[in-house]
């Protein structure tokens, strides 16, 4: 396609590409392509044919281009998911298609310089010793979807390709799923089919023999009248609790045998009884029931977890009881033990979760190097170097309480999704894991700067630690279809993990295919006990009433707030979140602050974070902190804003919605990125007009100008322009307002429910469990190569973390020996040579060879497209790797 487009405007595109090149040696993002684009041009005509052309929507989709004169290199994205890469000669504009690997080789190339100081031996400038990871070419069997519209439909897909792998002539082709219902029990119970049933034909018998049985039956006869004759065919509990139950339940399975089509196959797998016991993993912050909101750390996912464990409880308990079986669920969510645990409950082993029957929250300590519990609260970002004792610390407290192994583990976040990977490994458990947010997506460039921010953040822990929980896991959960593959304009958290690079690092040619199967969304809904509409008067709260009006318009300075409102009589504008930069609640304050029309229609409440800087451990809520107190003094806004540090009571914040609603106000969610935003649905359960940022899940939570509106975080002007127009036209009609409440109320109610989300994701782990094992062969090499990338690199880099984050009179975290980048192996003795990652591959697996002599990469093509094997010889990344480590050990080892 470009060559053409360039051959149309040859002369222009000259012109064009010699300032790309004028000065020199760059990384150049879409915005900036642009821009030099139009001023190539003088004569308006041509400009306006030029850029609104086809060359000009090349550039348009081209998200970035690396300038190494005379060459540049574009990295082009079509549509959601699908990605080409090419490379242009500025001066004859010849056109050549580049692989993502070599794509990111010229990438790099602009970051040596930087990076070569202190790197390891194989980050020198020759590209052949860099690490290079490519997960799809060990994946090359899966079958992946083909359309931008079907991404996040993975379920629905695998289910299509089940049916079609099921069906066929021979009887024997559906074996598999006869294999697959013999191996369901319950703590040694056979379910379903007994033993006895080991061929297709007496299973296919013993279906028309029960169906014929049950159909003459009244369709409320308990399934005890049932099971004698059901046992006599080889069936076992499981089919339902009467008689109508378990015909609805045999007939399915007819269907399934008979003729597989995607429904009948969803909604088999979302009757059988596989499900009983799930783990959950949320490790960072303090994960709590109550006073743990706004703590570091500790924002929504919590909220998250809580209400998703609820949901799926009672889920289960409805499935359980319609499956005919007398069994009790649990569900436990795993999060560590902070023993210093300031006022909250996380000092607590074993707390039972509000409102459940047979739901707990679990907690295991992180250990130092002496065994010993660690007391006090340790940041996101330099938590990495605990895990994996502690991943196995955790597997020894789910034995025990659980008496056997769960059937489901969620991850959450970047360390419980690598935790839920080594356990389920470890375990041969089905993994679903759920991001909440990908560290990538937040800071720009953070891949190719990771060495700048790595002091701070440990970005080469976290990211390699995302890719493989990325690519162990068998289903992974997301809120929205941004989340996944993003927008026509801007790429998705997940696909922007496609083809990246760490320079002196690690490069991966292939890290997550977001057209893989594995994607599902399941948006989540909001606690209705607690968020429910302001006109609900027999059920809100007054008697919070007078608490609220204090906390709202008391005047004075004190440690729960600071500033006033200086006219009660308008609306308020109201905003709840961490106090991060990504949550960009100073963008917000600057945003009013510099708006003199929004400062006179509405005033301005924030609950955030804390408000002394002096109180916080937490480096970015410091640096926040400042800025708000900056902010505040620059506009003069006392009067004019409340700033109240972070409210833990749920039930308080639900009246506390209800109460901007009131005021006829607004919520705003300004976050530079978010990737759902359960702030908003909780605002919108409430009746309050929202307005929430465009970057991320909220913009297809609402519907622009319909149930609220869409904010450009980017640009504040544009941001504060739209929210004071909002008031503007409530001041103006009246019924405006109401309208925009009741179409939040309308979207709620429709889309976004816990009871949708908790059947969606139970149904997923029902499913993914046969897929499983219906391409068990299929998933070894991925597994063995996982384990590797795992054990050599992962380990590693959480190692020197170790070492970094010691201080006099602090332990190394245990399982790691803290050492130098130059320092040498540690020896046998004190360092363990098993990988939590062992057990990772069936026994068969682990006869399974990487082929060592040739790399498997892809070659110039879409994302969705399968990999092919480069022609030439070249060792494998890890073949160098392991040869370039030991010349570093040797080089170490000599000069001693």
């Amino acid at each position: 396609m470009m060559p053409d487009a360039l051959r149309q405007n040859r002369y222009q595109m000259k012109r064009c590409f010699q300032r790309y090149v004028s000065k020199g040696r760059k990384l150049m993002k879409n915005q900036q392509l642009m821009e030099e684009l139009e001023k190539s041009l003088d004569d308006k005509v041509d400009k306006e044919k030029l850029v609104e052309g086809f060359l000009g929507y090349i550039i348009c989709s081209t998200q970035e281009a690396v300038v190494l004169p005379p060459f540049v290199a574009f990295a082009v994205r079509l549509n959601p998911g699908i990605w080409e890469f090419v490379k242009v000669h500025s001066d004859d504009l010849s056109v050549e298609g580049i692989t993502p690997s070599d794509y990111l080789k010229l990438k790099e190339t602009l970051y040596h310089d930087a990076s070569i100081h202190d790197s390891p031996i194989w980050a020198k400038q020759d590209d052949n010793y860099q690490l290079e990871v490519d997960f799809g070419a060990v994946d090359l069997s899966t079958p992946h979807l083909t359309l931008p519209s079907s991404i996040g439909n993975g379920l629905q897909f695998i289910s299509k390709f089940m049916s079609s792998k099921l069906q066929s002539d021979k009887p024997e082709s559906s074996k598999p799923l006869l294999d697959y219902l013999l191996t369901l029990n319950h703590r040694g119970e056979k379910l379903m089919v007994s033993d006895t049933m080991d061929t297709m034909s007496k299973l296919q018998t013993a279906l028309l023999l029960a169906e014929v049985f049950v159909s003459g039956l009244p369709k409320d006869t308990p399934y005890l009248k049932l099971e004698q004759r059901f046992q006599e065919w080889g069936l076992e509990k499981g089919w339902g609790d009467n008689a109508e139950r378990c015909k609805e339940t045999l007939n399915c399975l007819s269907e399934v045998l008979e003729a597989p089509d995607p429904a009948n196959m969803e909604k088999f797998f979302s009757r059988v009884p596989s499900i009983f016991n799930i783990v959950v993993f949320s490790i960072h912050g303090y994960f709590g029931q109550e006073k743990v909101l706004g703590l570091p750390d500790t924002g929504g996912q919590v909220v998250y977890i809580l209400d998703q464990v609820r949901a799926m409880e009672e889920e289960l308990l409805q499935r359980i009881k319609q499956q005919g079986l007398n069994v009790t669920p649990k569900i436990l969510v795993l999060t560590r033990l902070i023993p210093d645990a300031k006022g909250t409950k996380c000092n607590v082993e074993i707390e039972p979760v509000e409102h459940t029957k047979h739901s707990n929250i679990v907690r295991v300590p992180f250990k130092s190097q002496d065994g010993k519990d660690l007391r006090h609260w340790v940041s996101r970002f330099d938590i990495y170097p605990y895990l994996e004792r502690y991943a196995q610390d955790a597997t020894a407290k789910i034995l025990k309480i659980l008496e056997g192994k769960p059937d489901l583990i969620i991850g959450n976040y970047t360390d419980g999704n690598l935790v839920a990977s080594l356990v389920s490994s470890k375990l041969g458990v089905t993994q679903g894991t759920i991001a909440h947010a990908l560290e990538k997506t937040k800071y720009e460039d953070s891949d190719v700067k990771w060495r700048e921010m790595d002091q701070k953040y440990h970005f080469s822990c976290q990211f390699t630690a995302d890719m493989i929980a990325m690519n162990t896991s068998d289903f992974i959960v997301t809120s929205t279809y941004q989340e996944i593959a993003g927008s026509k304009e801007k790429p998705g958290q997940y696909e922007q993990h496609y083809a990246f690079t760490m320079p002196g690092l690690c490069r991966f040619a292939t890290g997550i295919n977001v057209f893989d199967p594995k994607f599902n969304i399941a948006a989540p809904g909001a606690d209705q006990s607690i968020y429910f509409p302001f006109t609900q008067k027999k059920n809100r709260l007054t008697h919070l009433h007078p608490q609220i009006e204090e906390l709202l318009y008391s005047k004075g300075d004190t440690d729960e707030h600071i500033g006033h409102l200086a006219d009660r009589s308008k609306p308020i504008l109201f905003s709840m979140a961490r106090l991060d930069k990504v949550k960009n609640i100073t963008g917000l304050v600057e945003w009013y602050g510099q708006n003199k029309k929004l400062r006179e229609l509405a005033n301005l409440v924030v609950v955030a974070g804390l408000l002394d800087a002096s109180q916080s451990g937490d480096r970015e809520e410091i640096e926040e902190i400042n800025k708000m107190h900056e902010l505040i003094d620059r506009f003069q806004l006392k009067g004019h804003i409340r700033w109240i540090r972070a409210q833990t009571d749920r039930v308080r914040n639900g009246e506390l919605y209800r109460c901007i609603a009131d005021t006829k106000g607004a919520f705003v969610q300004p976050a530079l990125y978010e990737a759902f935003g359960l702030t908003v649905i909780e605002a919108m359960n409430c009746g309050l007009p929202t307005l929430a940022t465009n970057q991320g899940g909220p913009a297809e939570i609402i519907v622009d100008g319909v149930s609220g509106f869409h904010v450009n975080p980017t640009n504040g002007d544009e941001a504060g322009a739209k929210i004071a127009d909002f008031f503007q036209k409530c001041k103006e009609d009246v019924s405006y307002w109401n309208k925009l409440s009741t179409a939040a109320l309308q979207r709620i109610y429709e889309c976004y429910t816990w009871k949708i989300y908790a059947t969606r994701v139970l149904n997923m782990g029902s499913t993914y469990a046969f897929w499983k094992t219906l391409n068990k062969e299929e998933r070894q090499a991925k597994q063995c190569y996982l384990q590797m990338f795992y054990n050599l690199q992962f380990r590693n880099l959480s190692c020197r973390l170790a070492h970094c984050r010691c201080r006099p009179g602090r332990a190394a975290p245990t399982g790691l020996t803290a050492q130098s980048p130059a320092a040498p192996p540690a020896a046998p003795a004190t360092r363990s040579t098993c990988s939590p990652l062992h057990s990772v591959a069936a026994p068969a697996a682990r006869s399974a060879r990487l082929p060592l002599r040739s790399v498997v990469t892809p070659t110039a093509r879409c994302a969705g497209a399968p990999p092919a094997r480069r022609s030439g010889p070249r060792l494998l990344s890890f073949s160098i790797f392991f040869k370039t480590k030991l010349r570093e050990y040797s080089s170490i080892f000599h000069q001693k």
